[in-house]
């Protein structure tokens, strides 16, 4: 017997039985690679079946696939044929209120953010899932109870039946508003902390349909942005030509969804902010006036775990604004770091569990910081003078020293190797470091010369050398 196939026999002996609640993304993924690890999973979901009814319709935002979720695919065995459903996507197109349009490159010209239909990429999950033997999918089973001190959980079912059910250990993968979660707070002797606090903005889907020969209206490989400083519509391409649009805009307040409240209101607002992309928007109006808006939130808490047996994953565990498109990526890494400490640990779960919460909740942080930070630069520097130049500047002197210098968009984006902690603290660095290039006088005729990269050089020796070697 070789090694594999011994490994894959004992692997299939594995006697805990664990349930995952939410069939999204992230916890479909994370029960196809625990049954790999030879675990018998049961993976339950609120909703119907999404290949049987249409779920998803009003709420199929895209997604963007980047580097790290690309990573945790390939470890299944996924990533060639989710690819055949994706669009790459090598850069941003700012659009200015003038109807001007400006290119920001991603990264390197072959590296592209993908995009994918949210539904599709889920239904892909789940058919993976469904195809190993140790995973049973229950669709239609709403958490309404669960006992902590032996990990019994009740259901009620969509014929409001209920199904008690008995599992080893709970992970909650139920997203920004989690019902695991939800009940770990009400436990009275753990000390849990936690706080949701909504964005200023809320969102909400509109499109932009197919040509009629079904090609694009825009470019196809970027992704849209029309920037209107506190407020943005982004557009994401989809394979049938047409474009998934999202409108951001603050919740209440003098310019608003609440006070965008009759059809004349909503045109005016239109033509006046979004002028150019109104030629290609199918029934923008009518879709504003006819939809309620989605909320944006983040979430902390801590600790992630309960008797080392229960634990929350994704966006349960760290719910994020989409503004970085790591929402979904970070929940994958999540699955492939725990799946890797299964291992590591040798399926000694008290010992993973706490391995996986020491590693994962620093990170879920940090990525939830920079997502929230990058609206400013979605909605108001993507389309500044400066900010473009210095973002030339950083790129080319990450083609000089690309030891050195990692922009962090790349860290954060095409970097799976490097933590989203070390990606912010080295991007707060290279922030100072960049105040500083800025200020050379005459920068915009000068970013070219030798003696600033010279300077750049010197600055990005001293602060990201000495202090982060492992930048190196």
């Amino acid at each position: 017997m070789n090694d594999i196939t011994k490994k894959s026999f004992l692997d299939s002996d594995r006697q805990e039985k664990i349930a995952i609640n939410g069939a999204g993304p992230v916890g479909a993924l994370l029960a196809v690679m625990l049954a790999k690890k030879g675990y018998h999973v049961d993976l339950f979901e609120s909703r119907p079946d999404s290949r049987k009814t249409n779920i998803y319709q009003g709420k199929s935002i895209n997604l963007a696939l980047s580097d790290r979720g690309w990573k945790a695919l390939n470890a299944v065995g996924l990533d060639e044929e989710i690819r055949q459903q994706a669009i790459p996507m090598y850069c941003r197109i700012m659009h200015d209120i003038e109807g001007n349009i400006t290119k920001q490159p991603y990264g390197t010209e072959d590296q592209a953010i993908w995009s994918v239909s949210r539904s599709g990429i889920n239904e892909q999950l789940i058919d993976l899932a469904e195809q190993e033997p140790q995973v049973k999918v229950h669709f239609g089973h709403r958490l309404v109870q669960l006992n902590f001190a032996d990990n019994t959980a009740v259901y009620l079912n969509e014929n409001h039946h209920q199904k008690i059910h008995e599992s080893d250990l709970v992970f909650g993968a139920d997203g920004a508003f989690s019902k695991v979660r939800r009940l770990m707070q009400e436990l009275p002797k753990e000390r849990i902390s936690y706080s949701l606090d909504y964005m200023q903005q809320s969102y909400m889907e509109l499109s932009i349909a197919a040509n009629e020969d079904g090609s694009h209206k825009l470019e196809k490989n970027a992704l849209h942005i029309w920037p209107r400083k506190d407020f943005m519509l982004i557009a994401l391409p989809n394979i049938d030509g047409s474009f998934t649009c999202t409108l951001f805009l603050s919740h209440e307040g003098e310019l608003s969804f609440a006070s965008l409240n009759t059809k004349e209101k909503v045109t005016a607002f239109f033509h006046q902010y979004f002028a150019e992309a109104m030629q290609y928007l199918a029934d923008p109006i009518e879709d504003f006036l006819s939809k309620t808006p989605s909320p944006l939130c983040l979430v902390h808490i801590y600790p992630w775990l309960v008797n080392d047996t229960i634990a929350l994953i994704g966006d349960a565990a760290h719910a994020m604004v989409p503004f970085y498109g790591q929402g979904m990526n970070c929940g994958f890494e999540d699955c492939r770091v725990l799946a890797e400490l299964v291992e590591q640990h040798d399926h000694q779960w008290s010992e993973i569990l706490n391995a996986y919460q020491d590693e994962r909740k620093e990170n879920g942080d940090a990525i939830i910081e920079l997502a929230k930070r990058n609206f400013i630069e979605m909605s108001d520097l993507a389309g500044d003078e400066r900010f473009l130049l210095r973002k030339k500047i950083e790129a080319k002197f990450h083609k000089m020293h690309p030891e050195l210098w990692i922009p962090l968009y790349s860290m954060v984006t095409f970097s799976p190797d490097i933590p989203y902690k070390t990606a912010l603290h080295v991007g707060d660095i290279q922030q100072t470091i960049m105040d500083e290039i800025m200020q050379i006088p005459d920068i915009e005729v000068q970013w070219q010369q030798d003696h600033v990269y010279e300077k750049l050089h010197q600055l990005a020796q001293t602060a990201l050398v000495n202090q982060l070697p492992e930048v190196k």
